[in-house]
This record gives structure tokens, sequence and C-alpha cells, in this order.
């Protein structure tokens, strides 16, 4: 692999991690404000959403990259309806779409495994 694409994908997960864990620091680090309430919430899932691009270019594999992040949004996405209360309209249809769609990845991915 190219190392400046391991450098950038191994940053891209490390940044991930840091607003998935702690999203107020990094918001407080970068913007000079804090990530709070709502915003933490779309802080997390843009983590989740760069360790998803992070393990897919890390691993040249695109299909590890959007399972791993099908799977995690899923869960925090429902994590916060249930544990937290925030349920707008699409939230629910959105943890459904994941779920499916997490399911359809794992099936090809489970597939390609055995061959």
């Amino acid at each position: 692999m190219n190392r400046a694409l391991a450098v950038a994908a191994i940053g891209e997960i490390v940044t991930g991690l840091a607003l998935v864990a702690i999203p107020a620091l990094v918001g407080e680090l970068l913007l000079g404000e804090a990530l709070v309430g709502v915003a933490a919430a779309a802080a997390r899932v843009a983590g989740i959403a760069l360790i998803g691009l992070g393990i897919a270019c890390w691993r040249s594999k695109p299909l590890e990259g959007m399972l791993s992040y099908s799977i995690l949004v899923t869960f925090y996405l429902a994590y916060l309806g249930l544990a937290h209360g925030m349920t707008g309209i699409l939230l629910w249809p959105a943890v459904v779409l994941h779920a499916v769609l997490s399911l359809l990845l794992a099936r090809i991915w489970r597939g390609d495994a055995i061959k």
C-alpha cells in the first residue's frame, strides 16, 4: 500500500475515534467552540464515517469500510433514540435502513470471505 494513503487512513481513523470519544474537545481544538448537544451527536456520526473511510482506504477494502460504518451508525443512532430520546421523524427509518444495509453488506462480506 502507498505510504501516503496509509498515513492518511490512520489519521482519519484517529480523528474519527477522537470525534466519537471526545467531540467537545475536538470541536474546541479545531473550531474554538466545544461541540455539545446535537452538535456532539452529529460529530460522532461524522467520526464514525471517518473510521469507515479510514478502514476502507487502509485495508483497500471499500466493503469493509462501508460495513463498519453501517453497523456502527445503526447502533449509535438507535442508542440516541433509546437512551437520549433524540427522535426526529427520520431517526427510526434511518436505523432500519442502516440495519438492513448492514445485513446485506455482511452477507456480501461473508461470501467474499468464504471464497
